[in-house]
């Protein structure tokens, strides 16, 4: 297992240096957004490849070539003929001379180590023998369902509000993002939890909730939601919805 998982260490070090090269090339570091979703179906065609195949492993390859795919397309249309995604811009400005070093380290080389560390249930299952029983990969499948749903249509709604708003301080509050101020990061987590699911029972299935906690850990308390709404910290309207509305986990708003 060790092998395998070092030789995708090493692919997802290739694929996230290329994707370096062409951010250098076209001046947008936000292209790892599109990278991220990609990378992971990248990484299911090598395993594809180089490893035998069972029913386990075909729900999984295809679950996350779907989710991969989805989330790199609504990526990519939401930054087309936009100017670059303000986080990276900022790290632009912020990092001054050592951006171009800075930009390796900090965005693909990290993001590529977090991708080889989520994609571990994608490894397990590749390398399994035996099969998944039927209740785990029935129940994993349901979880990763309702995650994909709640991410994109959480995505889709967002994308026509913004679309039809008008005011940059107006804030999204219907539809999922009633009962939760980040439904796609909640479908997301759902995500990965449900493929760990399917493999819990194969050998090595254990060591796989790395990937969901990690991707948990990341949403809620790094990349995801505290990086967000810093952006709307002097918003009253988002104040207000903050106060009603959970910020994770979809509930009803608090009167």
């Amino acid at each position: 297992m060790l092998a395998v998982i070092f030789q995708i260490g090493f692919f997802i070090w290739c694929y996230v240096s290329a994707w370096f090269i062409i951010s250098l090339m076209i001046k947008r570091n936000d292209v790892a957004d599109i990278a991220w979703g990609l990378g992971f179906v990248a990484i299911v065609i090598f395993l594809f490849v180089t490893q035998t195949h069972t029913l386990q492993s075909g729900v999984v390859y295809i679950l996350t070539v779907i989710w991969g795919i989805r989330l790199a397309i609504h990526v990519g249309l939401r930054s087309k003929g936009k100017p670059e995604d303000f986080r990276y811009k900022k790290w632009r400005e912020d990092w001054g001379k050592t951006f171009v070093l800075r930009s390796y380290l900090q965005v693909y080389l990290l993001q590529g180590f977090f991708m080889w560390i989520i994609s571990v249930p994608i490894i397990v299952v590749s390398m399994a023998k035996n099969q998944a029983t039927t209740p785990f990969l029935l129940f994993g499948s349901i979880v990763w369902l309702i995650g994909f749903a709640f991410e994109s249509i959480g995505d889709y709604q967002l994308m026509l509000f913004i679309k039809q708003k008008q005011s940059k301080s107006d804030i999204m509050q219907i539809g999922l993002w009633k009962y939760t101020r980040h439904p796609n990061y909640f479908g997301e987590v759902l995500v990965w939890w449900g493929i760990f699911i399917i493999v819990l029972p194969l050998q090595y299935g254990i060591w796989a909730i790395i990937s969901p906690i990690t991707i948990s850990y990341l949403l809620l308390y790094v990349s995801g939601i505290p990086m967000l709404e810093a952006k709307y910290k002097d918003n009253v309207a988002f104040e207000e919805y903050k106060k009603r509305t959970s910020a994770f986990f979809p509930m009803l708003p608090k009167s």
